[in-house]
C-alpha cells in the first residue's frame, strides 16, 4: 500500500448499511435511501425477498427502493458488509420485521442482512431497528430488551405530530431523520423543536 493509498483509506466517505425486510413500510426504506443520497453518504443496501414482495404490494409492481451506492444479494455472506473490517457508521433496518429482529437477537444469522447486523453489534457500531408490529406480545418485548442489552437501538417508526406533517411522506421523513440523528447524520428535512418549530407558533 502506497502513502497515497493510506491517505485515501483514512479519509473514507461516511457509509451506512441499509437493511430492508418484509415488514410493512417500504416507504421508510425509500426515504432513507433518498436522504442518504441527498447527504452524499454511501448507502450499502441488502434487501430480503419478502421486502421486494411488500414493496410491490404497497407501492406497485414497478416501484423501486431508490438509489444505493452498492447493493448486495440477500445470501451473499462474502459481501464487504459481512466483515467488521469494512468500516461504517452503523446500520438501519427499515422496516424491521419481527422475524429479522428475533434472528438478530439469537446471534445465529442465516443471511447477509442479519450477519451485517451482528457485525455492527460485535463492533460496537449503532444498529437501529425500525421495528414494525403492533401490538407487541411479551415475547416481542423480551426480545427487544435482549437486543437493547446487546447495544441495539429499537426505534419503531412513530409519527411526530408536533412537526405538523402535512403528508405521509413528511411523517416518514421525520422518523427516518431521527434515526439518522443516531448515526450522527443531520438530515436536511428533519424538523426540530426549538429550531424549526416553537411552541405556540404555526
Amino acid at each position: 500500500m502506497t502513502d497515497l493509498d493510506r491517505d485515501n483509506h483514512t479519509h473514507l466517505p461516511p457509509r451506512v448499511i441499509v437493511g430492508v425486510t418484509g415488514a410493512s413500510g417500504s416507504m421508510y426504506a425509500q426515504r432513507l435511501l433518498a436522504q442518504l443520497a441527498e447527504m452524499e453518504t454511501e448507502s450499502h443496501l441488502v434487501v430480503s425477498k419478502a421486502a421486494r414482495m411488500t414493496l410491490a404490494y404497497e407501492m406497485g409492481d414497478a416501484a423501486e427502493l431508490g438509489p444505493a451506492t452498492a447493493q448486495y444479494g440477500f445470501q451473499d455472506v462474502g459481501a464487504p458488509i459481512a466483515s467488521g473490517s469494512f468500516k461504517t457508521l452503523g446500520m438501519i433496518v427499515a422496516p424491521c420485521s419481527i422475524k429479522t429482529m428475533s434472528e438478530i437477537a439469537t446471534g445465529v444469522t442465516s443471511s447477509l442482512l442479519t450477519r451485517a447486523a451482528d457485525v455492527c453489534l460485535k463492533e460496537k457500531r449503532p444498529l437501529i431497528l425500525m421495528v414494525r408490529e403492533t401490538p407487541f406480545h411479551l415475547g416481542h418485548l423480551r426480545t427487544m430488551t435482549a437486543l437493547a442489552e446487546m447495544g441495539a437501538i429499537i426505534a419503531p417508526p412513530l409519527p411526530a405530530f408536533y412537526a405538523e406533517p402535512q403528508t405521509v411522506e413528511e411523517m416518514v421523513d421525520q422518523s427516518v431523520g431521527r434515526c439518522l440523528d443516531l448515526l450522527g447524520l443531520n438530515s436536511p428535512v428533519t424538523r426540530r423543536w426549538g429550531e424549526d418549530l416553537e411552541k405556540g407558533k404555526r
